[in-house]
């Protein structure tokens, strides 16, 4: 079968490799779509970052070369264990993260934390292949009402709800989004079902319209005059500026922009993976009193909170699939397709073909 491997930074291939097999904890899943993320690409350009190359992880026993993708659906097309016979042909998400359960970490609830962490396509092997296999604690069957192009988005959505869960803002707060993109909408449209008044800043006006039409209240442009844009922001919130600030570009530039937008104890939260060393001034933080929070992957019950919000339509998927390709082509149509600096897209899913 088909699979696309890391090897190391800038060296991905599409290979044949031998169909898995499950083990008695594992089911084995029909890949439908596997969607492509940012972090897939600055680990093929700049990577390794998250893939391990020399030792293998203590969960997965995986280091590279490796399948990768880490947002997928699938169906469950055989389990290694008879007792659970009934989830064959059950439509699922792939919770993509396995934790140990044991370490200190992860019995104080902080499991995305865990040392041991495997996280499928980037330390164990993930979806960018027709079949893969997976615990069975850690598949999530999904109703109807989310369609099967959809299912995979359902994990940047898991990481916008993990994000919001953490920040502990309470209805009513004033957040602003800095960077519209995938995990950006759907961390305001998560916000906003928490109840908060949402504001999103970007650079490009179709991410802030679409920004609109989920519900932003306000949508500001960045431009080179930033100090333009503090005052627009100071002059819809009292003078006094937003509660929080969630970063999810991830960009160079970013974290410093959403430390100065936060109101005076303020609250900054990273979500953004970075590939280079982004810079701020400490002294916008201690002398102003703001905190920041960092913001990875999920714990566990994350996912399924994010599965009954896309049920209920509370948060909305189908507008962020730009383009739907075949695994054969997945390195010309996606990933060297998200190497555009100047591309219109949101989350291209990969089919198998």
């Amino acid at each position: 079968m088909k699979a696309l491997l890391y090897y190391g930074n800038k060296d991905i291939r599409l290979e044949e490799i031998e169909k898995p097999k499950p083990k008695s904890n594992e089911v084995l899943v029909k890949v439908k779509y596997t969607s492509l993320c940012a972090t897939d690409i600055e680990e093929w350009q700049y990577g390794p970052l998250w893939i391990q190359t020399t030792t293998s992880n203590p969960l997965s026993g995986k280091k590279a070369p490796l399948v990768m993708g880490h947002e997928i659906s699938g169906v469950v097309d055989s389990v290694g264990d008879i007792n659970y016979q009934n989830l064959i042909g059950t439509r699922v998400v792939i919770n993509n993260v396995l934790t140990c359960g044991k370490c200190y970490w992860c019995q104080s609830g902080h499991h995305a934390v865990c040392p041991s962490m495997a996280v499928a396509g980037l330390s164990a092997d993930g979806g960018l292949q027709e079949y893969m296999v997976w615990p069975i604690k850690n598949i999530i069957p999904v109703p109807d009402s989310i369609s099967d192009e959809e299912i995979s988005l359902l994990e940047p959505a898991t990481i916008a709800v993990h994000a919001v869960r953490k920040s502990g803002i309470k209805p009513g707060d004033i957040a602003v989004v800095v960077g519209c993109g995938t995990v950006g909408l759907l961390t305001l449209q998560t916000l906003m079902a928490a109840g908060a008044i949402v504001i999103a800043v970007d650079i490009k006006q179709k991410k802030l319209n679409l920004a609109k039409k989920f519900g932003a209240t306000n949508i500001f442009k960045v431009e080179k005059n930033i100090s333009s844009l503090y005052k627009q922001i100071l002059s819809i919130t009292n003078n006094i500026g937003p509660d929080y600030v969630f970063e999810t570009a991830g960009a160079e530039e970013s974290p410093e922009l959403s430390v100065n937008i936060a109101r005076r104890g303020g609250t900054i939260i990273l979500v953004g993976i970075y590939s280079q060393k982004p810079m701020f001034d400490f002294n916008q933080i201690v002398s102003l009193e703001k905190k920041v929070i960092g913001s990875v992957a999920a714990e566990n019950n994350d996912m399924k909170h994010a599965v009954n919000l896309v049920s209920k339509g509370t948060i909305k998927l189908k507008p962020l699939i730009t383009e739907t390709i075949k695994l054969s082509n997945v390195i010309e149509d996606g990933f060297k397709k998200m190497l555009d600096g100047d591309k219109e897209i949101f989350r291209i899913i990969v089919k198998p073909d």
